[in-house]
């Protein structure tokens, strides 16, 4: 590992590599947060506190009191505004600090950061940087998360690993050696990519080899498949990392997909070296009304395996880093090379490295 951060390829190496602030990330759920209550939550170290009146939209402040930076989180919901926990200084949705119960009104302080904030799709958003750009970026298309057509499962994990780990594993579906005990042995089929100045997608079909299809497949795809040619890369998967967000669908013989997930790696620490996901799948509706929900529970079990296995592995990968000090990854497929391309050019690199 060269001292300026270069990885052994020469390039910066990209786990030093932070998202670029500028654009929407997801802090917490619609559902953590009750009206006439706050949460804390985080984006790259930020303390951000959320709060929702008992009337209104949900607004973001700094998880800081100006006095003695206790956690606004930790506070109480009164109107439009939360007071400290400690000494009851009143913030509103604006981030001033709008009353100090000791002192009289032309003595207020100064008040806290306030962040751009919009919930949509179950999700509460934030833009962590300039909030004179929030307004002229647009806030992601969430998949099919309102459509009726389908059921989506919302779901979520810390991880502790670079945000970059997460988009590699996603779109290198060679590792399906890794899953081969939840899906059986399969054979994926590299189809081509497409390359844009802020889009990596590839697209894979697949054939099983041996083992049996898992019930959350059968749930997925709404039928029982054998290992047969019938079967055989006949369904197109498309994964997609339009950054900072990534999506994967699955579709076949041209009809609307029958999974598309949306999902997105929050960077959590400061050094942005783990992340919290946020994650819409939708899957589409059987014409048999109530399967879908019958069978819910065996999918989420099928997924939630599926992710554990994922991010254990990236949080091998994370450690290896920081035991050999730096990114030694020798990567051979052109698509994640592509990939890595891309995060490095559009995310924020150190100062030492940027100048």
């Amino acid at each position: 590992m060269a001292e300026d951060g270069a990885s052994t390829d020469g390039h910066a190496d990209l786990r030093r590599i932070k998202c670029d602030p500028n654009y929407w990330y997801p802090v917490g759920w619609s559902h953590e947060l009750k009206r006439g209550k706050t949460i804390g939550t985080r984006y790259a170290g930020q303390p951000i506190a959320l709060v929702r009146p008992q009337e209104g939209e949900v607004f973001a402040l700094e998880d800081r009191c100006a006095h003695r930076q206790v956690p606004l989180s930790k506070g109480r919901v009164e109107g439009e505004s939360v007071q400290c926990c400690y000494h009851g200084w009143a913030y509103g949705r604006s981030g001033r600090c709008i009353d100090v119960p000791y002192l009289g009104k032309g003595k207020l302080p100064n008040g806290v950061r306030t962040y751009p904030c919009r919930e949509v799709g179950g999700l509460i958003f934030v833009f962590p940087g300039d909030p004179d750009l929030a307004a002229s970026v647009p806030l992601p298309s969430l998949a099919r998360a309102e459509d009726p057509e389908y059921k989506t499962r919302r779901f979520g994990r810390h991880v502790d690993c670079h945000y970059s780990f997460m988009h590699e594993n996603l779109m290198d579906m060679n590792h399906q050696f890794m899953h081969m005990k939840q899906m059986g042995k399969m054979k994926p089929r590299f189809l081509g990519n497409d390359i844009q100045p802020a889009m990596v997608e590839a697209r894979y079909s697949f054939a099983r080899t041996d083992g049996k299809q898992p019930w959350g497949e059968t749930i997925i795809f709404g039928q029982r498949r054998d290992n047969s040619a019938k079967y055989a890369h006949r369904d197109v998967m498309t994964i997609r990392t339009e950054y900072p967000y990534q999506t994967l669908r699955i579709s076949t013989d041209g009809a609307p997909p029958v999974m598309d997930l949306w999902i997105v790696y929050v960077p959590q620490d400061e050094a942005q070296l783990t992340c919290r996901v946020f994650g819409l799948l939708s899957i589409r509706r059987p014409k048999l009304k109530g399967a879908l929900e019958l069978a819910w529970p065996f999918l989420v079990a099928f997924t939630e395996r599926i992710f554990r296995e994922d991010r254990d592995i990236v949080e091998l990968e994370q450690q290896a880093w920081r035991e050999l000090g730096g990114d030694h990854n020798q990567e051979v497929f052109p698509v994640i090379n592509m990939l890595r391309d891309l995060l490095r050019r559009c995310g924020v690199a150190p100062v030492h490295e940027a100048s």
